[in-house]
C-alpha cells in the first residue's frame, strides 16, 4: 500500500498560507484489497510525531477527499503529520510524514518607503550581523506594487510577481520563505526589489488609468530566526533600510519593462556593497489589518520553450517563432557591448509575413534592455507577455539558441489528458491546455497580452470543470473566490463583471465613490453565477465539504442578490427581466455587425440562471446541513421554474425563443414542460440542420451545445459539430494555424488576415470548455453528484466511427481513472481502470447485441444498462 499526495488546503507542505480551517487530504494506491475500511490522521510538532497534538484513531468516518479535524494551530509553527490506513482486506499502510507550516503576524515591522520621486522603482537592503548560524529562519514580506526578495545575493525562492493580484484596498497577501540555509555566522544582507504590478501600474482599458490602488512602491517584512539554545532575533522593515533607485526604468503589466543595466549598483543585496549611494528608507503608518498570510499559489517558471524558427519578414525585421502562444517571458544570453539597446516585441499572429500585435491595443508589450557591457543571461522582473513571435531589434547577430520562452502560471498538477486517432482533435485538446497555462498566472484571466487580463467571471464560470480535468485546481479556486467573497461583500452580493473589480475601482476613480449614475459593473447573468457555479463544481470534483462550506457565503450572496432584485425591480414574478446582462455573448445569430451580444433575450438567459443558481444553493445548502436555507432555496427554484415556463412557453409547448442557445440552456436546465422535451431536442438538432450543421453560439451556449445534443439522444450531431473544419468550428482554428483558443469563432479569416482589432484576443480559452464534453461524453467520465470527488462515478462512453481510437488518463481526488475506447471489427473495445477506494458503473450508451467483459460473455445489452465495477482494469468489448 502507497499513501501520498498528502495536501492541506489542497497543498503539498504549504508554508505560510492563509489557515482559518485546515483539510486533509491523500490518495491511496497499490493496495491489496478494494476499499479503506479505517483511516487515522496524526498531527504533531515534531518530525517524530511524539509531540501528538491530534491524533484521530482509527475511524470509519474519516473521508481521503476532506478530514477537517477542529485544530488550535499556533502561529509559526511547523506541524507534521501523517496517515494510516487499514483496508478490506486487513492491509495496513502509513504515510511518509509530510507538514505544514503556519504564518506569522506581522507586529515589530513598519511599513517603508523609498524618498524618492514616485515614477522611481527602489531597490532596498538591509545589512545585519549574526553571531552564529541559526537553525531556522524565515522571512515574511510583502512588497507593493510587486517584488522579488534576495539574501545575501542570491534570489529567494522561485516565485514572480509577488504578492499577486487581489484588491488591495480589502487584503493584502504576504508571502513566507524558508531561508535557512541563505543564512549564515557573521555579516548578511536582505534585499527587496519593487516594481509597479498591477498595485501602482497602468491597469485597466480606460485611457490613463494608473496608480490605481497607490502611488508609491512600499514595503514590509520580518525575517524571523530561531537558533540552536531557542533564542530568537528578528530584523524587521523600518528606517534602518535604505534605498536605491532600481536599473528597472520603467515597468507595467500592460506595456512591459525598461531595464538599464549601466545603473546597476555592484553586489546590491551583499553585505559587502558600498552604501554610500543608498538613501534611509521612510516609514509611514498604514492599515495593517489588511495584511494576511497567503492564498495564491507560486507563479513560476513552469517550463521553457525555445525559437523553432528564425524569419527574415518581408518588411526586414528578425522575428523569432516560438511556434506556441504562451504567458510569460523571454530570457536570453546577452553579448552586446555598453550602451547598446535591445528591443523585444511581443505579438500573438503575423500578418502579410509581418510582425503584428496591433490586436493588443494600447499595450505596448515590449521589453527593453540596455548592456553594461557584461555578458550575461537577462530577464524581465515586473511584467509578462501573451505571445508567439517576438521582434528583436539592437542585437548585432540574433542566434536563436541564446533565447528561451518561460512559461509562467499558478504552479498546479495536470491532471487530465485525452490523445485520440485524430491529430486535429488532440491539436484543440491542447489548444485548451495552453489557453489554461496562459490564463491561469493567479487569477483566471479572459486573455494575458492586451490591455485587459482580467478576471472576468463569464469566462471562469464556463471552463472551470474543463479546467479542473486538466489541472489540480481547488487551491487555485479558493483563492479567486475569496477575492469574489471580499467583492461581494461592497456590492450586496452581486458578483462583479472581473475579480478582483478593477472595474469598479477604475469607476470610483472616474466618477468618486459616491456616484452611482453610472453602470454599476457588476450583476451580469452567467458572470456572476461563477459565484455558484465554480464552489459547486470544486464540491463535485475533489468533494472537499470544507471548501464548500466556506464558499456557500458566495453562493448564497449571488442567489439573494437576484431575489432581491426580482422583489424590487422586476415585481417578485420570479423572473430576473431587468439590468444589464452579457448574456450569449459574441454569438454568431445577431446578424447586426455592430453588436456583440447574441439572439438569445438578455432576460430569458437571467431568467434560466436565476433558476440554475438558486437550485446550486439548494444543493450545497443540503449537503452542508443548513435545512432551512435548503428548504427556502428549493422552494424558491420550483417557483422560478414556474414562472420561467408560464413566461417562455405557448400552450403547446413552444418555446419562445428559439435560438440554438435558449434550447440548450431548458435542455440543460430541464426548463421545459413535461412532455415536451422531445420535441424541444428535436427542434434544436433542427436549428444546426437550418445552418448546415453549424454552431452559431456564444459564450452561454457553446459550453451546452455538444452536451446537451449526447444527452437527449443525438451524439452523432454533437462529434459533427466537434468535427467541423470551416467556419464556425472549433477544428477550423486549428486549420488556421491556433495552438490556443480564440475569443471570437472567426478572429483570423481564411485569408489569414485578422478580423478585428478592437476586442479580438488569440488566447482566450472560454471556447475549450468543449474539452470538458470530451472528458464527460467522448470519454464517458462523470461524477457521481451524490458521491463527490469521484468516490463513485460513472463511464458512459459515446464513440463514434469517425474517430477510430481515443483515451484517457485523469488523476482524481481518488487516484487514477482511466476510460478508451478504439474500433473492433462490428463494435467497439472499451478500456476502464478504477483506482482504490471507489466504485464505478460502466453504462451502454447504446443496445449492443453481445458484450465481454475481460473474455466472460455477458449476452446483449440494452442502451442505459450498467455494469458496477470496483478496483481494477477492465476491456470490454461490444458488439452492435
Amino acid at each position: 500500500m502507497v499513501i501520498e499526495q498528502l495536501r492541506v488546503n489542497h497543498i503539498e507542505q504549504p508554508i505560510g498560507y492563509l489557515m482559518k480551517t485546515v483539510s486533509f487530504s491523500w490518495i491511496v494506491k497499490e493496495a491489496k484489497g478494494t476499499h479503506a475500511a479505517k483511516s487515522r490522521v496524526v498531527v504533531a510538532t515534531d518530525e517524530a510525531m511524539q509531540q501528538i497534538v491530534h491524533d484521530s484513531g482509527l475511524s470509519d468516518q474519516i473521508s481521503s477527499l476532506d478530514y477537517a479535524p477542529e485544530l488550535e494551530l499556533q502561529e509559526g509553527v511547523r506541524y507534521y503529520w501523517q496517515v494510516e490506513v487499514v483496508d478490506d482486506l486487513g492491509e495496513r499502510g502509513s504515510s511518509a510524514v509530510s507538514f505544514f507550516e503556519t504564518a506569522r503576524v506581522l507586529e515589530r515591522s513598519k511599513w517603508i518607503r523609498a524618498p524618492f520621486e514616485k515614477e522611481i522603482q527602489p531597490l532596498m537592503r538591509r545589512r545585519f550581523t549574526l553571531k552564529k548560524t541559526p537553525v531556522q529562519a524565515r522571512w515574511y514580506v510583502c512588497g507593493l506594487g510587486v517584488y522579488e526578495a534576495y539574501l545575501n545575493g542570491a534570489k529567494v525562492g522561485e516565485e514572480y510577481l509577488t504578492p499577486y493580484y487581489n484588491d488591495y484596498n480589502l487584503w493584502l497577501q504576504y508571502q513566507t520563505y524558508d531561508v535557512t540555509g541563505l543564512l549564515r555566522e557573521g555579516d548578511n544582507c536582505l534585499g527587496v526589489m519593487l516594481g509597479n504590478g498591477w498595485y501602482k501600474g497602468r491597469f485597466g482599458f480606460v485611457e490613463g488609468m494608473d496608480c490605481l490602488y497607490g502611488d508609491t512602491c512600499h514595503m514590509i517584512c520580518e525575517l524571523h530566526v530561531t537558533y540552536a539554545d531557542g533564542k530568537r532575533e528578528v530584523i524587521a522593515s523600518d528606517e534602518q533600510w535604505l534605498c536605491a533607485p532600481s536599473p528597472v526604468v520603467s515597468s507595467s503589466i500592460y506595456d512591459g519593462e525598461v531595464y538599464d543595466a549601466r545603473k546597476e549598483i555592484t553586489d546590491w543585496a551583499m553585505p559587502k556593497c558600498d552604501e554610500e549611494q543608498f538613501a534611509h528608507a521612510v516609514s509611514y503608518e498604514e492599515e495593517r489589518s489588511l495584511l494576511c498570510p497567503r492564498l495564491s499559489l507560486p507563479v513560476t517558471i513552469i517550463e521553457q520553450i525555445h525559437p523553432v524558427e528564425m524569419i527574415t519578414t518581408p518588411a526586414g525585421e528578425t522575428v523569432l517563432d516560438f511556434g506556441q502562444e504562451m504567458t510569460g517571458w523571454v530570457t536570453f544570453t546577452c553579448h552586446e557591448e555598453a550602451g547598446k539597446e535591445v528591443g523585444f516585441y511581443f505579438g500573438e499572429i503575423l500578418q502579410e509575413g509581418n510582425f503584428y500585435n496591433e490586436n493588443l491595443r494600447s499595450a505596448k508589450a515590449e521589453y527593453h534592455y540596455i548592456s553594461n557591457g557584461e555578458e550575461r543571461k537577462v530577464r524581465p522582473h515586473f511584467t509578462f507577455y501573451g505571445f508567439r513571435y517576438m521582434k528583436v531589434t539592437g542585437i548585432s547577430d540574433v542566434r536563436p539558441e541564446d533565447f528561451a520562452g518561460c512559461v509562467l502560471h499558478s504552479q498546479m498538477e495536470e491532471t487530465g489528458s485525452i490523445k485520440t486517432s485524430n491529430p486535429k482533435i488532440d491539436q484543440l485538446i491542447s489548444n485548451a491546455r495552453w489557453g489554461q497555462k496562459g490564463n491561469f498566472l493567479d487569477v483566471p484571466t479572459d486573455c494575458p497580452q492586451r490591455d485587459e487580463r482580467m478576471g472576468w467571471t463569464g469566462d471562469a464560470q464556463v471552463f472551470c470543470q474543463t479546467a479542473s480535468y486538466n489541472m489540480y485546481t481547488p487551491a487555485f479556486y479558493r483563492k479567486f473566490l475569496y477575492d469574489m467573497k471580499r467583492e461581494q461583500k461592497l456590492t450586496g452580493g452581486s458578483v462583479p463583471h472581473v475579480v478582483p473589480d478593477i472595474l469598479g475601482q477604475i469607476n470610483v476613480i472616474r466618477f468618486g465613490k459616491d456616484d452611482h449614475s453610472h453602470q454599476a459593473p457588476h450583476g451580469s447573468c452567467a458572470w456572476g453565477d461563477a459565484g455558484t457555479v465554480i464552489p459547486w463544481t470544486m464540491y463535485e470534483m475533489y468533494g472537499d465539504r470544507s471548501l464548500l462550506r466556506e464558499t456557500y457565503e458566495n453562493m448564497k450572496g449571488w442567489a439573494d442578490y437576484i431575489r432581491k432584485v426580482d422583489q424590487e425591480q422586476c415585481g417578485g414574478a420570479y423572473l430576473w427581466t431587468t439590468g444589464f446582462h452579457f448574456a450569449d455573448w459574441l454569438a454568431l445569430d445577431n446578424y447586426r455587425k455592430d453588436t456583440c451580444f447574441g439572439a438569445t433575450d438578455v432576460y430569458f438567459v437571467a431568467s434560466a440562471y436565476y433558476y440554475y443558481s438558486v437550485s446550486l444553493t439548494a444543493k450545497a445548502a443540503n449537503v452542508l446541513g443548513y435545512e432551512q436555507d435548503a428548504a427556502y432555496y428549493g422552494d424558491l427554484a420550483q417557483k422560478i421554474k414556474a414562472a420561467f415556463l408560464r413566461e417562455y412557453y405557448t400552450a403547446t409547448g413552444r418555446l419562445a425563443q428559439e435560438t440554438q442557445t435558449a434550447l440548450a440552456i431548458v435542455l440543460w436546465l430541464d426548463l421545459i414542460p413535461e412532455g415536451y422535451r422531445e420535441k424541444q431536442s428535436r427542434r434544436l438538432v433542427q436549428k444546426l440542420e437550418e445552418e448546415q450543421m453549424h454552431l452559431t453560439t456564444g459564450f452561454v451556449g457553446t459550453p451546452l451545445l455538444c452536451p446537451v445534443l449526447t444527452r437527449e439522444g443525438y451524439a452523432s450531431a454533437a462529434y459533427t459539430l466537434l468535427l467541423n473544419e470551416d467556419f464556425p468550428s472549433w477544428l477550423y482554428e486549428v486549420n488556421m494555424g491556433a495552438t490556443t483558443i480564440w475569443e471570437r469563432w472567426n478572429s483570423v479569416l481564411p485569408d489569414g488576415k485578422i478580423s478585428d482589432t478592437g476586442m479580438n484576443s488569440l488566447n482566450h480559452y472560454a471556447y475549450g470548455s468543449i474539452v470538458e464534453w470530451m472528458y464527460r461524453y467522448m470519454c464517458g467520465l462523470n461524477v457521481s453528484e451524490d458521491h463527490p470527488g469521484f468516490s463513485q462515478f460513472t463511464i458512459c462512453p459515446y464513440p463514434d466511427e469517425r474517430l477510430k481510437k481515443v483515451s484517457m488518463q485523469y488523476h482524481s481526488a481518488k487516484g487514477l481513472i482511466e476510460s478508451g475506447w478504439e474500433t473492433i471489427r462490428g463494435g467497439y473495445r472499451f478500456s476502464v481502470t478504477v483506482p482504490f477506494d471507489t466504485e464505478a458503473d460502466f453504462i451502454f450508451s447504446s443496445d449492443a447485441q453481445k458484450v465481454v467483459i475481460d473474455g466472460v460473455d455477458q449476452g446483449g445489452k440494452r442502451k442505459g444498462d450498467r455494469v458496477h465495477l470496483c478496483k481494477g482494469s477492465y476491456v470490454i468489448e461490444v458488439w452492435q
